[in-house]
């Protein structure tokens, strides 16, 4: 695979000694977010060799809407009957012991009962919670809902780590900073990698530290960027009174001029980002504005959505990712943080489901419209999901079984996969591990991969590390 066109072009003017001057850089820079044809299909690296796309991609951009702080499985997509028959019995000890246990490791363990309903949905019968009325009425046929997750932390930051980059070990790539690195973007106006966060009114608040959206050994152009929900999305992405665009555009001339001799004498990487960055922020000083100006939307689509925009809410957020996705986005982040219910499971699933419930719908109804959920896929999910046993009158954190589920973009419709035990604990039919979702999501974009590597300290690094990772085939369309 290789490097976004440009960068290679970098890379060779660079090594053969030629100049790297302002004009040239600026050439160069200002295309850099288009997305260049990736992946080789002979060979397992890519840096600096542009080759064709490993296979045809079904999927152009990811919408990945995370529920931060462990959504209860058991409450919302996995149904248990068994369960529910034993609420309050103590737990069987061949289902718990010698496992990994968070907060109550050495407690007596009992059967907690699902605290809501589940109903059969859309013409596809999928079982869902009721606290998703409107999920479940326009979407369930949409969904294909995997229960069989499994992770390998327990704890919130290693988990997000490890969903978000494969490896529980901070500094590596998250995934859409892969994707960016592979295939560059769509947009060269607005970040290929965008990331939204919002908090809701119930659980506990677990912070989402911003190393979860970094770029790690790659090169730091492919980092994510956080908007804000509301204000300026981006700081100072306004002029200084004063300033007008002619002055900035002197003063970041200047600047790529003296970059340019920088990066002429010393072929820093670190500068060529600079470079990138410098030239983005200009163009980000028009994009974003019109990008956040949400006026224009006819009032439907904020009858679907259930907001006007701008209010920092998870529908609002839901608003915009549909925004940056028109405007070539590669991939864009989510974060609700709102799901860490050690305490009121029944109470505050539902409060939660209810702040998120109204903007998922529309999103996917929204995507469908506009003919654009066939190459967007849509994933939905926690870094891991929620014990069947109480911790009071709520669960604790659980990783050996949990559910995530997603939407179009090459996914099969109206489809469940996978299954947990009858309590809900162990994931035991059709086992599925985080590094399978990044090989599948992939593949849907074009990419083997096994064959997706960088090198780094003598090693090639892949997204789905060095464990057996497989694309899950029956779930594709």
């Amino acid at each position: 695979m290789t490097l976004p066109i440009d960068v290679a072009r970098r890379s060779f003017l660079q090594t053969t000694g030629i100049s790297l001057g302002s004009m040239a850089l600026q050439s160069l820079l200002a295309r850099e977010g288009r997305a260049a044809e990736a992946v080789s299909p002979t060979g397992p690296k890519w840096q600096g060799v542009l080759q064709p796309m490993h296979h045809t991609p079904k999927a152009k951009r990811v919408i990945w809407l995370y529920m931060a702080g462990g959504m209860t499985h058991l409450e919302t997509f996995d149904h248990k009957p068994k369960l529910a028959e034993l609420h309050g019995q103590a737990m069987p000890e061949s289902i718990t012991k010698g496992q990994q246990i968070a907060q109550l490791q050495g407690q007596k363990l009992n059967c907690f009962g699902p605290q809501h309903a589940f109903k059969q949905w859309g013409q596809s019968g999928q079982s869902i919670s009721e606290i998703w009325p409107l999920l479940g009425s326009k979407c369930a046929d949409e969904m294909c809902i995997v229960r069989s997750l499994h992770t390998d932390a327990i704890n919130h930051d290693p988990a997000h780590t490890f969903m978000n980059t494969g490896s529980m070990i901070a500094g590596r790539p998250a995934m859409g900073s892969w994707l960016q690195y592979g295939l560059g973007s769509e947009s060269d106006s607005l970040p290929g990698f965008v990331v939204m966060v919002s908090t809701g009114k119930f659980g506990q608040k677990q912070p989402i530290a911003a190393r979860q959206w970094h770029s790690g050994f790659l090169p730091g152009e492919f980092q994510g960027v956080e908007f804000r929900g509301t204000g300026d999305p981006v700081l100072y992405v306004g002029n200084p009174k004063g300033v007008t665009s002619k002055r900035q555009r002197d003063v970041v001339d200047a600047i790529q001029s003296l970059n340019g001799l920088a990066q002429q004498r010393l072929e820093d990487p670190e500068i060529a980002t600079r470079v990138s960055q410098y030239e983005l922020a200009f163009r980000m000083q028009s994009s974003v504005p019109e990008l956040m100006d949400v006026s224009k939307e006819p009032e439907h689509i904020f009858d679907l959505y259930g907001t006007k925009g701008g209010d920092g809410s998870f529908a609002s957020n839901c608003l915009l990712a549909r925004r940056l996705a028109e405007r070539g986005v590669r991939f864009i982040q989510l974060y609700h943080r709102d799901w860490d219910h050690h305490g009121a499971v029944k109470e505050h699933s539902a409060g939660t489901a209810k702040e998120v419930d109204q903007g998922v719908a529309a999103l996917i109804t929204d995507l469908k419209q506009r003919d654009m959920l066939k190459d967007t896929i849509i994933v939905f999910g926690s870094e891991f999901g929620r014990t069947p046993m109480a911790q009071g009158n709520g669960r604790d954190h659980h990783l050996a079984g949990f559910t995530m589920w997603f939407a179009g973009g090459g996914f099969k419709p109206g489809m469940s996969y996978g299954a947990t035990d009858e309590f809900g604990y162990h994931a035991v039919e059709n086992r599925v591990s985080v590094h399978d979702v990044h090989a599948t999501l992939l593949h849907l974009l074009g990419i083997d991969h096994n064959r997706f590597s960088y090198k780094f300290q003598g090693l090639d690094s892949r997204l789905t590390g060095v464990e057996t990772a497989n694309v899950v085939k029956e779930l594709l369309a």
